[in-house]
């Protein structure tokens, strides 16, 4: 199953509503990749609202595909981290440096239509 992904201007959206296999998150990972490059897409927005946890690979996969958005020139805001996401990104030494966060999506919007502005 793919995760869609949706674009809104110069920006594309994900809202991940199911906790992701090894191979979902691999195919996530370069169709995100091949849209940031079709669209030339300034900013990406991934929310995670609905994931209650993750497991090391997937969590070393967010954190990968995270950084090759940014190499493309895509500004990323994750939104929603569950308590439970953020500890695990954290022992597991998933470093999200520069990377912004939000509550929500649409508050996520908001601070990636901010940045895109500078």
């Amino acid at each position: 199953m793919r995760i869609p992904i949706l674009k809104l201007h110069d920006c594309l959206l994900i809202s991940i509503q199911w906790e992701l296999d090894d191979q979902t998150a691999l195919q996530f990972q370069e169709d995100l990749l091949r849209k940031i490059h079709e669209t030339s897409a300034r900013g990406v927005v991934i929310d995670l609202t609905s994931i209650d946890f993750i497991d090391s690979f997937i969590a070393k996969v967010l954190g990968d595909v995270i950084s090759m958005s940014k190499l493309m020139g895509a500004k990323v805001v994750i939104t929603g981290i569950q308590p439970a996401v953020a500890i695990t990104l954290i022992e597991l030494g998933i470093r999200l440096e520069d990377v912004l966060t939000a509550l929500d999506l649409e508050k996520g919007l908001e601070k990636l239509r901010r940045e895109l502005e500078d």
